[in-house]
């Protein structure tokens, strides 16, 4: 782990975004040691994580009753933490039958110079006729991993927009827009997003999520360009925090590029 130096946030602050994050549009439900947030409306479900200020172990009966739940109301088995938080939960996401990730968590180094604009990156409004398609992308994006060239491009991509129309998806994110609770900036060419993502600012703490490229357009700097942008957007708008967790190392050594620095490990759980 990359030394913590003492201009960077630390963990307690994260800790407190990503209790706060799905309160506006979630119900909590308390499990003792974990809170299971379910979603009120449309929009991607949400996951169980730690209790705040919860002191004791978690054992796999815990995890057990929580599923148990997701399950009974259709939600997804996911659970997500930091493993510097909450050590014990792995084990006993582990013995009750889940399949932990990790994955670097990072933090923007307040000193990190904000990235010059890229000509094919721009922010996308509310209304934009492209948002529906900059939000299909990572559906391509995140189903073949890695930072490796790979066979999916336009044509799967023109696929999977039409496929999807309709879902709500580009709706509720509008309005999230509206409302400033996130920004979305993609990279574009011949009229289609060749990368998108999104930042999601809490006060002034924000996450960037959800970055990825189409697999035939890897290996050409857009990663890296989307995310300067939202680091860009992210201090335009006051954020004095910002961070994200890498898809794997080779990922996190592109966002080092941009001043980012390793605090943690983000965990997530799934069947």
């Amino acid at each position: 782990m990359t030394p913590r130096t003492p201009e960077i946030p630390g963990i307690g602050l994260l800790e407190h975004y990503y209790d706060a994050v799905p309160r506006p549009s979630a119900r909590a439900e308390d499990f003792g040691p974990l809170t299971l947030f379910v979603r009120e409306g449309a929009g991607w479900p949400f996951y169980a994580r730690p209790t705040p200020g919860h002191v004791g172990p978690v054992s796999p009966a815990d995890v057990d009753k929580v599923r148990a739940r997701q399950r009974e109301l259709g939600a997804p088995e996911a659970f997500e933490w930091v493993g510097e938080v909450a050590p014990g939960l792995r084990a006993a996401a582990e013995a009750s039958g889940l399949t932990v990730h990790a994955h670097p968590l990072m933090v923007l180094a307040p000193a990190a110079p904000t990235p010059a604009p890229h000509p094919a990156v721009r922010m996308l409004g509310a209304d934009d006729p492209l948002l529906h398609a900059a939000l299909v992308l990572p559906h391509l994006a995140f189903a073949a991993p890695g930072t490796a060239v790979g066979a999916a491009g336009p044509a799967e991509l023109a696929a999977e927009i039409g496929a999807r129309a309709g879902d709500g998806r580009a709706e509720q994110v509008a309005g999230r827009i509206r409302r400033g609770e996130t920004a979305m900036a993609a990279a574009f060419e011949d009229g289609l997003p060749l990368c998108s993502g999104m930042h999601n600012p809490v006060g002034g703490v924000t996450e960037i999520v959800g970055v990825g490229t189409l697999p035939s357009a890897r290996r050409r700097g857009l990663g890296e360009a989307v995310t300067g942008a939202l680091v860009r957007d992210a201090r335009g708008r006051g954020a004095s925090t910002v961070f994200l967790s890498a898809g794997d190392e080779d990922v996190a050594r592109i966002y080092g590029r941009l001043g980012f620095v390793r605090v943690g490990t983000a965990l997530i759980a799934e069947p």
